[in-house]
């Protein structure tokens, strides 16, 4: 009998498998898989202490759940709106990116979104066809790879270390570049990292992608946590002509301490942001009417309570750097933005850990959490093995604690 042709092998695969090869090859979230098992170790009476989600610790400010109050009372919001977002919120959005960014857009370029995610999705899937690369700085947030998978494009990622303060240069960029590649994915303050790129820097990089003609894509969800001499530039501001093959991508989730509330945003072109609306149509509709309400009150207002939490963003970001790097092995650079640190860890692994020797920062993750009942993210999630991220968006107290139960564990490391 002659061997089964490779259409037939495909064909017969295809048939035995039970979830889609474009779903079943996306990963869960590492950042929200370690919070789910650190709460749940929680739940079962372990005193963990969890440095894994990104996620303030502070309540969401008072004036914006009573606007969220008010809109549950009011009839309109009990109906179907408009799947690109209420008007008056679009409208509040383009007043907050002039007045924070000193971006002039029209409602009719923004699309709200239900959270960031949505917004990065969306975007990628706008603007890719099957096979368009996209450049994607690493350490890289866990989402963007998998969002541009998902929309049929190719992340190429383009690695940089703590020797450059987790920044990229131009000549990465170029040596990464292709004739399939189409979009730059940019994103200062940096998650995982907190890297912030200085303008000259901003501005290098949007002059290199004018000249190669290719789309940008810059996540500005931190653009208010910033700290020292470090200051937020948005690309399309700094390179205004950039600003017709750029798509920012924002929300209140970090900003206003709302993650819960699912609201984000895309700014871009009329007609990216309309085929991204297009998109949202058939996906899920409008957003949450009460959380938009949320999120008009929030935009509106003024950013008081931003720099209160900001304040104490800075003053976590300067304990958790000198405690992690009073640990022998430990290289923790300062971030200048977001509320991450990023250390390296290569200098333990290897190294004998109550009777382990953890190989990896994923085998090391999990020796912490079992040992030292501390949640942190290992650097394989973010695109670069042997790095820890650690979010030090929790209460002070919590925040000495965990690191010293680190502090007292890796000094083990022999």
């Amino acid at each position: 009998m002659s061997a089964a042709t490779p259409t037939a092998q495909s064909a017969s695969a295809a048939a035995g498998r039970r979830v889609s090869a474009r779903v079943g090859a996306i990963s869960e979230s590492a950042t929200l898989a370690v919070d789910a098992k650190a709460k749940a170790l929680k739940a079962a009476g372990r005193p963990v202490i969890g440095f894994g989600a990104g996620e303030p610790d502070f309540p969401t400010p008072g004036y914006i759940v009573d606007a969220a109050v008010a809109a549950c009372r009011d009839p309109r919001f009990h109906r179907y709106t408009p799947a690109g977002g209420l008007p008056e919120l679009k409208q509040a959005i383009a007043a907050k990116t002039l007045r924070d960014s000193g971006y002039e857009v029209s409602p009719s370029q923004v699309l709200v979104t239900n959270g960031g995610k949505q917004a990065i999705y969306e975007a990628f899937a706008a603007l890719l066809d099957p096979g368009d690369e996209v450049i994607v700085p690493a350490p890289y947030w866990t989402t963007y790879p998998e969002s541009i998978r998902l929309a049929g494009g190719v992340p190429v990622e383009v690695v940089a270390d703590e020797t450059t303060g987790y920044r990229v240069s131009v000549e990465q960029l170029e040596a990464a570049r292709t004739e399939r590649t189409k979009v730059l994915l940019f994103v200062s303050p940096s998650n995982p990292t907190g890297a912030v790129y200085p303008r000259e820097q901003v501005e290098a990089i949007g002059r290199w992608a004018v000249e190669h003609g290719l789309w940008v894509l810059t996540d500005e969800i931190y653009e208010h946590l910033v700290y020292g001499d470090a200051e937020f530039s948005s690309l399309p501001v700094v390179v205004p002509e950039l600003a017709d093959r750029t798509v920012i991508v924002n929300g209140v989730a970090k900003t206003y301490a709302m993650t819960g509330w699912r609201v984000g945003w895309l700014i871009g072109p009329q007609d990216v942001v309309k085929a991204a609306t297009n998109l949202q149509s058939h996906a899920t509709s409008n957003v949450s009417n009460v959380a938009q309400a949320a999120a008009i009150a929030a935009v509106s207002g003024d950013l008081d309570a931003v720099a209160e939490m900001g304040r104490a963003f800075d003053r976590r970001r300067r304990t958790i750097v000198k405690m992690l790097n009073e640990i022998d092995g430990v290289v923790c650079p300062e971030p200048e933005g977001a509320f991450y640190v990023y250390p390296s860890v290569k200098a333990l692994l290897g190294k004998e850990l109550r009777g382990r020797r953890p190989a990896t920062s994923v085998e090391l993750a999990e020796v912490i959490l079992e040992e030292a009942e501390v949640a942190v993210v290992p650097g394989e999630a973010f695109g670069t093995p042997g790095y820890l991220r650690l979010s030090y968006a929790l209460g002070d107290d919590d925040l000495v604690e965990g690191v010293s139960r680190l502090q007292k564990l890796l000094a083990e490391a022999v």
